[in-house]
């Protein structure tokens, strides 16, 4: 778990890709209250970021943003080279809301998928913004994949409490000349997987869906959560705001309180946070 696996299907050009997500994803939730359904979209959200940035060559950050006019209204998963993921979801449905029956399209609504690169060599990110297109999160991926990459593309997601997978296919440039038929025949075969089967053994998995092929299944890459505390960065903001700006934040209330909406955290700061940013010059003595 907590890992993607890249492989290819040697003798049809086509390559693949798993991820599944464990541990790492029972982190990300273990502070969130989400609905169901909204763990589920956010959970597929945390796989298919984690399949498209393995793919990252240079350092960098690779962020996804769903913006609907639904009962969802934000989806937000990013992550660097290194497959450290962090997200949050906003939702008006309650934790107690029923599992997920509606699709992603009736979750979200009418909006738009921001992408949004930033390689650390670049000051300014490439970003790139299309409409919600699809009735499923995978069905929104295969039709953005399908237009940036010119490829036939086809992804299955799953996201439980306790999981969040998916499986990644894509048709190469030369794979009609290798096998005409090979693309169908291996969509279709994908086709047959069920939701609980993307948790098994990658090697198990592989196996049962493409068990006449020649398949090469790659080092796995680990992938983990990443959204730890980071207090200095909160300080630094009410420093850049002003002595004048902290004094009016804490005479409106005694306690200056900052969510961290990415990460889930809270920081709170008293009136002592005044002299600890801006220290007096000194008392007069004389």
């Amino acid at each position: 778990m907590d890992s993607v696996h890249r492989f290819l299907l040697e003798d049809l050009d086509i390559r693949g890709a798993l991820v599944q997500l464990g541990p790492s994803w029972k982190a990300a939730t273990s502070r969130r209250n989400y609905a169901a359904p909204v763990r589920e979209l956010l959970g597929e959200l945390a796989a298919v970021t984690a399949l498209i940035g393995s793919n990252l060559k240079a350092p960098g950050r690779l962020s996804f943003q769903l913006q609907g006019h639904g009962p969802v209204s934000m989806l937000v998963m990013d992550c660097n080279e290194q497959l450290q993921l962090r997200g949050m979801a906003k939702s008006e449905l309650t934790a107690d809301a029923e599992a997920c029956v509606a699709s992603a399209a009736a979750l979200l609504g009418d909006g738009q998928l921001v992408l949004t690169l930033q390689p650390k060599t670049a000051q300014t990110p490439y970003q790139s913004v299309v409409p919600l297109a699809g009735k499923t999160l995978a069905a929104i991926f295969e039709h953005y994949l399908e237009q940036s990459e010119q490829q036939p593309t086809r992804l299955w997601l799953a996201a439980t409490a306790d999981t969040a997978c998916g499986l990644f296919l894509q048709k190469l440039p030369n794979a009609d000349a290798r096998d005409a038929d090979g693309w169908n025949r291996i969509e279709q075969l994908a086709a047959t997987v069920q939701a609980g089967e993307l948790a098994l053994p990658p090697e198990t998995l592989l196996t049962r869906l493409f068990h006449q092929e020649n398949l090469r299944l790659y080092a796995p890459r680990a992938a983990l959560w990443h959204c730890p505390r980071d207090e200095e960065k909160v300080r630094n903001m009410l420093l850049s705001l002003g002595r004048e700006e902290v004094e009016a934040m804490l005479a409106d209330a005694e306690m200056i309180a900052i969510e961290d909406e990415i990460c889930g955290h809270e920081y709170r700061f008293g009136p002592e946070i005044v002299d600890e940013l801006f220290p007096p010059d000194g008392r007069l003595l004389h």
